[in-house]
């Protein structure tokens, strides 16, 4: 074919694709590669063409083929490690961006998809540095601010975080993706609802746009928005898939082999969370399963020691587009699928609404249904969601597959109890909460007001994530001032490095008091294995019951309040007894190892026994243990 004739079937393709006419184009592309296997431009957007399209596999055969015929173009070097990235390939994806950084240093492009790339790596320093390099070079680039900003939420920095999402706002206010970003460092600096006004904003531009509405859903949960609202809002999230919802029935229900069963959670460094999973993954019947974990972690060296040892392999998914992730799981072909993330952050609800697993579950995570029609089954139990109560709000069938749905295993780094109350050395009481400031509602906030107002020369210390970044403690200061709390009655600690140096934290509380209308059951069985007894409020739907399961398992049904008031009455009854404080701090610990939430084994068999019975039960089929 004439060089002319090549040129102009390459203009008509280059036409099309900018028009959006991808088939066309992609058609085109291929007669120039026919008539000319070499022709860079060919190869290259072919390439492009592919990655556009998700087609990452394809998209790097391509591209390696363009930097054959032209070693020397940054902007193709750039796509391929775009190309790998989005294949969980992080190191490969590095190798090919620093090329073409190496070619064409003042590329914005590159220094961001760099910094993506570090940043799935835990290289977070270095993200950070490559995206102020992007914006520095551009200092109108929307996306490169935006990314700078994620990277800035991940490190912990909620203010830097918000200020770059901004920046990304203000440069392309139409974007969804960037009104999505500014709605997650909002959440990060405590401001719920200019949170879920962004998320709304991002959503008017791009309905579509799943994310946004994941996290709407939970932070409206956080909010105490009704049931009903959640409800129907976590169906339409379903409804957005047009996934399976039964699975396929030709898979033998008694397999000669384990049941391979996966677990699947975007971050498991947080102690509290891995407590409730080691137990699970050191007693689950490896005779009767085969157990994969599945993690989205940037930071994979602060997943708790021993997790990723208890199972027979894992991968982590940092940084994998989702087509990616799907066609990893369907590589391994679990039998089970666990999902421990629900709509919490970094799930991968777009994945499961594909049914990637023969029978699909949710557990702990997000205390609610995920309304997909793919998620077969949520475990739980009768205290969560009592029968005849709860079903009608769950996509899932309920499972109540133990007295009490989680049991708790401690760090292995826990330091011991300090067997004399901090009130007695102090002269007065100290009330904590360790539970993330989100979850403390306006009612949370007006009895912990009242409860320092009963309980004279009291102090409350509270631990969240940036309380030690000035600006975010002055204003969560302020706010509580605003609610009647003195400023020298408030103590704000941040997040401490180890579970340990967490735990230790405890030595200087009285009595801990949980959230409401969400509770945190890590942050309570925390407290209780230190010594510190635990006030919570049962509420109407899972999220506010949780942790009177878990105070219902470690035998103290005492410290459950039915209203706000009754809450403020028994916190400010323990401070008024010093030696009923002494003599919990003393023996709580012993008795816990004595109760249900440490029948360790017994909770690992019933699981167990459910995980059979959901898989002969099949998809969306009651199993026995449904009551």
């Amino acid at each position: 074919m004439p060089a002319a004739s090549v040129q102009q079937l390459l203009e008509e393709a280059v036409a099309h694709h900018g028009a959006g006419r991808l088939d066309q184009a992609e058609e085109i592309y291929g007669q120039v590669r026919a008539a000319e296997p070499g022709h860079f431009d060919a190869l290259h957007l072919s390439g492009t063409l592919a990655l556009q399209q998700g087609r990452h596999a394809e998209a790097v055969g391509w591209l390696h083929r363009a930097l054959e015929s032209n070693g020397r173009s940054a902007v193709c070097a750039m796509r391929l490690g775009l190309a790998h990235a989005a294949l969980g390939q992080p190191a490969e994806a590095e190798k090919h961006l620093r090329t073409a950084l190496r070619r064409q240093p003042d590329l914005p492009e590159a220094w961001d998809h760099l910094g993506f790339v570090l940043r799935a790596q835990s290289r977070l320093a270095e993200a950070i540095s490559c995206h102020e390099r992007a914006v520095a070079l551009r200092p109108n680039f929307a996306e490169g601010w935006h990314h700078l900003g994620l990277a800035l939420h991940r490190a912990g920095r909620p203010a830097e975080s918000l200020s770059a999402q901004d920046r990304a706002v203000r440069q392309a206010p139409r974007q969804a993706a960037l009104h999505y970003g500014r709605g997650l460092a909002l959440q990060q600096c405590y401001r719920l609802d200019e949170a879920i006004a962004a998320l709304e904003t991002a959503l008017a531009f791009d309905p579509d746009l799943l994310a946004a509405r994941s996290l709407r859903l939970h932070l409206l949960m956080l909010t105490g928005a009704a049931q009903e609202k959640l409800s129907a809002e976590q169906r339409a999230f379903g409804a957005a898939f047009a996934g399976p919802a039964s699975r396929s029935a030709s898979s033998a229900r008694t397999p000669a082999r384990p049941l391979r069963v996966a677990l699947l959670a975007s971050d498991l460094s947080a102690s509290g969370f891995a407590g409730f999973v080691a137990p699970i993954l050191d007693h689950l019947d490896r005779v009767r399963f085969s157990v994969w974990l599945y993690q989205d972690q940037f930071t994979p060296d602060k997943v708790p020691g021993g997790l990723r040892e208890r199972t027979a392999g894992g991968r982590n998914f940092s940084g994998w587009a989702d087509a990616a992730v799907e066609q990893a799981i369907r590589a391994d072909a679990p039998d089970l699928l666990v999902d421990l993330t629900g709509h919490g952050a970094g799930n991968r609800l777009p994945v499961l609404a594909r049914r990637v697993a023969e029978v699909q579950i949710a557990y702990l995570g997000h205390p609610g249904t995920t309304g997909l029609g793919t998620m077969d089954y949520r475990f739980t139990d009768a205290v969560c969601d009592p029968p005849g109560e709860s079903g009608e709000w769950h996509s899932e069938q309920l499972v109540r597959f133990s007295p009490a749905a989680r049991v708790y295993r401690p760090p292995a780094d826990s330091p011991p109890v300090v067997p004399v109350p901090p009130c007695q050395d102090n002269g007065f009481v100290t009330f904590g909460s360790f539970n993330d400031f989100n979850l403390a509602g306006p009612d949370t906030l007006a009895a912990w007001s009242l409860l320092l107002r009963s309980v004279p020369y009291s102090r409350l210390r509270l631990k969240s994530a940036g309380f030690d970044e000035p600006s975010i403690a002055t204003a969560v200061r302020a706010r509580l001032q605003g609610l009647g709390m003195p400023d020298e009655r408030l103590e704000l600690c941040a997040n401490p490095a180890s579970p340990g140096e967490q735990l230790a934290l405890y030595h200087g509380v009285d009595i801990a008091l949980d959230t409401f209308p969400v509770h945190g059951p890590a942050a309570t069985c925390e407290a209780l294995w230190m010594g510190v007894p635990v006030v919570t409020l049962a509420g109407g739907h899972a999220a506010a019951r949780t942790d009177v399961s878990v105070l219902r398992s470690a035998g103290h049904p005492e410290w459950i309040a039915r209203d706000w008031n009754g809450y403020v009455k028994i916190a400010a009854g323990l401070a008024g007894n010093a030696a009923t404080l002494a003599e919990v701090r003393t023996g709580l610990r012993k008795s816990l190892q004595e109760s249900a939430l440490f029948d360790h084994a017994g909770h690992a068999a019933r699981f167990g026994d459910a995980l059979q019975e959901c898989w002969l039960a099949g998809g969306h089929a009651a199993p026995a243990s449904v009551a």
